[in-house]
């Protein structure tokens, strides 16, 4: 049987006991606070159309609402995305911001995320504007330009606490990815490489680029070298690059995604932080490790 999530920002949560207890009436099932004014579930709702009559209840209150199965919840691998996903940057735009060129740069990366233009194209695209940016500035638009997307180090830790594995795995670069996976406690990261003369970027980006048939192809395969069936793992991204990984995982999140994006994923978190996938586990607030 299905358990119906609902869950707010902890930052600024409108999920109060009176909006659950409104959905619960509508739907019906019993009731379970995961983390008080956070996040609760609806055990075994009874509507056969719980999602769709929980989402009308709540209107424009920003609460995410989503549908899993009960069998096999926590999930024993977790595959992310970074960019816009894991940080809250997307880190080619802040390098371009570095030379003076972010608008032309971000459109591109925009229409990238939204599926309008190839990826790899698109990647090299950019990648050729930023030629001759020096090591120093790049790391210092790490240091100073990129945060945290909120809740990611608390899914990460607590996931392993529980014996799942986690891995980073992204379209943007390893002098981005290596530092801040490291950072939040991933297991393993996989990212492009950028090419350096000396000190400056070539403007290159080592082949074969990591892509969405790259991120797929990493789930699948680190399931198997676990023994697990992809029913076990977790898939979390916001753009078109990570649909494949996102519909092939047993739990596909979307979290802040493109529209398109989405509308594809088996589950859409559209206002909550990146606990909001522990909520969907089932870890209560005691569970998680911060």
């Amino acid at each position: 049987m299905p358990v119906l999530c609902l869950i707010a920002n902890p930052a600024d949560s409108e999920l109060d006991p009176s909006l659950a207890e409104a959905v619960l009436r509508q739907t019906g099932g019993e009731l379970n606070w995961l983390n008080h004014g956070i996040a609760c579930e609806i055990i075994e709702p009874k509507s056969t159309e719980a999602l769709e009559v929980a989402r009308a209840v709540i209107g424009t209150h920003a609460v995410d609402a989503a549908l899993v199965p009960t069998q096999g919840r926590r999930k024993q691998i977790l595959l992310a995305d970074m960019d816009s996903t894991m940080i809250n940057e997307e880190c080619i735009d802040e390098l371009a911001a570095a030379l003076g060129i972010k608008p032309q740069v971000a459109e591109i990366t925009e229409r990238a995320m939204r599926g309008e233009l190839d990826f790899a194209q698109a990647l090299d695209t950019r990648v050729a504007l930023l030629k001759g940016l020096e090591r120093k500035v790049i790391e210092e638009v790490r240091r100073e330009a990129i945060t945290l997307a909120p809740g990611g180090r608390a899914l990460v830790q607590t996931m392993k606490a529980y014996g799942a594995y986690t891995a980073l795995v992204s379209g943007g670069f390893t002098i981005f990815a290596d530092h801040f996976g490291k950072r939040i406690g991933f297991n393993e990261v996989l990212a492009n490489v950028l090419e350096f003369d000396g000190d400056r970027l070539t403007g290159t980006v080592q082949k074969p680029i990591v892509d969405k048939d790259t991120k797929r192809t990493k789930l699948e395969a680190l399931a198997a070298e676990r023994g697990l069936s992809l029913s076990q793992t977790m898939a979390v991204g916001d753009g078109a690059n990570d649909l494949d990984m996102i519909r092939a995982a047993g739990m596909g999140v979307a979290i802040h995604a493109k529209p398109a994006v989405a509308a594809e994923a088996g589950v859409r978190i559209d206002h909550g932080d990146l606990t909001a996938l522990l909520y969907l586990q089932g870890y209560t607030d005691e569970d998680i490790v911060r």
